[in-house]
């Protein structure tokens, strides 16, 4: 029998998608791969009215989860805010009998306005972005997933401009293959600053 692949379930937010020049090409290029179910969360639920019984079984037969967004000011736009709110819900997601999302794997792909380096203690923004991270960090360990850095695209702005958004594409189609044939060493990603850095050592020799 063949090994069992890991089915990844990519939540994109992005509220503003007709002015994205990075996020919704990482979406719409994460549609081809295999294995990769993809939502969009502003097209599914324009009313914030979200079904919640069908967003916890997406999470249920998923084995990796990705929250994909902008950044807005340190944390989700609100419709995924309003997701998590009332999906990961007491008895599904946390408590004694909360036991759905246990073993499974979660990170963030976002972009960031600012340089990496405005991402740091003597920074503009104080902290870094894993810092700035730490509720959905939490949150992921509450419910029992193995947290990852984000997969981050810094200076996001100028991303187009300086022609760097190909390369990232690139970088998060071949992570995305390496996650569903199980070559990314989850404890060595664990302890990086973001999942960008070294992805050739990360993802097993490819870049």
């Amino acid at each position: 029998m063949p090994d069992h692949k890991n089915n990844i379930l990519i939540l994109f937010a992005h509220p503003s998608q007709q002015q994205s020049e990075v996020n919704v090409p990482l979406f719409e290029a994460s549609k081809s791969i295999d294995n990769v179910t993809t939502v969009d969360l502003y097209y599914e639920y324009p009313t914030f009215r979200i079904d919640i019984d069908k967003e916890q079984q997406r999470l249920v037969d998923h084995d990796i989860i990705v929250f994909m967004f902008p950044l807005y000011w340190y944390s989700t736009p609100a419709l995924l805010k309003e997701w998590q709110d009332l999906v990961l819900e007491y008895g599904f997601a946390y408590g004694s009998r909360g036991k759905a999302l246990q073993g499974k794997t979660f990170f963030c792909a976002l972009s960031a306005g600012a340089a990496e380096g405005a991402f740091r203690a003597e920074g503009n923004h104080q902290h870094t972005i894993r810092e700035l991270l730490v509720p959905l960090e939490q949150t992921a360990i509450l419910t029992g997933m193995y947290y990852l850095p984000p997969f981050t695209l810094f200076a996001s702005r100028t991303a187009v401009d300086d022609n760097r958004v190909v390369n990232h594409t690139e970088q998060w189609q071949q992570l995305l293959i390496a996650l569903r044939e199980k070559r990314v060493d989850l404890a060595v990603a664990s302890q990086l600053p973001t999942l960008n850095h070294d992805l050739c050592r990360l993802i097993g020799g490819q870049s």
